[in-house]
């Protein structure tokens, strides 16, 4: 069965946006998105060695589905700090669509990893955590939610934060690739692409969100964790987003609006308003110029460099140069 958008009268989303949308019949509720230019401008400026580069991607696209969520102007944070050769990933979206990314890495560590083939996420992450923060601006309560890592998937990350956190039934798919094109006289380019969907179980009756209990912990030895049988509707939603297949979140060809109406065509699909998401930094000279007028004399002189400071922004690898 095709789609046609303008039959239907709907704008596609495109690339760089996010949409959400509601699965009525089954009381779920998500959003899906495609990334394009704004993946490749980032990664493109840093220039990571490719595992690096394919980890940093994926957590963009779960800031991307996450950060878009907010309901007011602010922030929203996911950063990792691990003892792994990836010691910390930071994505920062600020509403309504600025996004910024950046990773401290052992390069040495990764290239080991990449040769022996084993630089999988959860490989490069580590044992550590994840820290998602959330900041609704002055006068306003921050709030952070924390997430163990111990050798788990950023998807998994997401499950678990949201079980633990929010007691919302989660499940979502992140999907990163390299696309090659021919260039005449240039031989192949690679650009970066990468997707997501992430959907929520939100019934209006308390009672089916019922969830099995967490691991009992220091409990009795022999004590189990209480089962309970998962909602009809959420297994139905579950199963269908576990078959979303990666080329399905990277090939720039298969809009989300494609992927969904693949996915959810028989119980009907309601789409809201795209998202859009931009490649922004919040670094201004001005801001640097108030965080240096912070330090003490001593500590300039251990910055100045032939009579000048200079700083470079960690995500957008700007340069702003200041008279000692």
């Amino acid at each position: 069965m095709a789609l046609n958008l303008e039959e239907l009268g709907i704008a596609p989303a495109g690339l760089d946006a996010v949409r959400p949308f509601a699965v009525e019949e089954l009381d779920v509720r998500g959003r899906a998105v495609a990334f394009g230019p704004v993946l490749e401008s980032i990664l493109g400026r840093h220039d990571y060695p490719e595992p690096v580069s394919r980890l940093l991607a994926e957590a963009i696209v779960l800031t991307g589905l996450l950060g878009t969520s907010l309901k007011f102007d602010g922030r929203f944070t996911l950063q990792t700090q691990t003892e792994g050769p990836v010691s910390m990933l930071v994505v920062d979206f600020a509403s309504p669509d600025a996004i910024r990314a950046c990773a401290t890495f052992d390069a040495d560590r990764v290239e080991t990893l990449a040769k022996a083939g084993k630089a999988t996420p959860e490989a490069l992450l580590g044992h550590g955590h994840l820290a998602m923060t959330i900041d609704q601006g002055q006068h306003m309560q921050r709030y952070q939610g924390l997430v163990e890592l111990d050798g788990i998937s950023l998807e998994e990350v997401a499950r678990r934060y949201f079980e633990r956190s929010e007691q919302i039934p989660t499940e979502i798919r992140l999907g990163v690739g390299e696309l090659y094109t021919r260039r005449e006289g240039e031989g192949h380019a690679k650009t970066w692409t990468a997707g997501g969907i992430l959907i929520q179980f939100l019934p209006e009756a308390p009672e089916r969100l019922r969830q099995a209990d967490i691991d009992p912990g220091d409990a009795p030895e022999g004590t189990l964790p209480h089962e309970v049988e998962e909602d009809d509707a959420w297994v139905e939603a579950k199963f269908l987003v576990d078959t979303v297949k990666d080329v399905e979140l990277t090939d720039p060809e298969v809009s989300v609006e494609m992927l969904l109406f693949r996915l959810f065509h028989e119980r009907g699909v309601r789409l809201f308003d795209a998202q859009p998401l931009s490649d922004k930094c919040r670094c201004s000279r001005e801001k640097i110029e108030g965080v240096l007028a912070g330090f003490r004399e001593d500590e300039i002189a251990d910055m100045t460099v032939d009579g000048k400071i200079v700083v470079t922004c960690e995500f957008c690898n700007a340069k702003y140069e200041f008279e000692a």
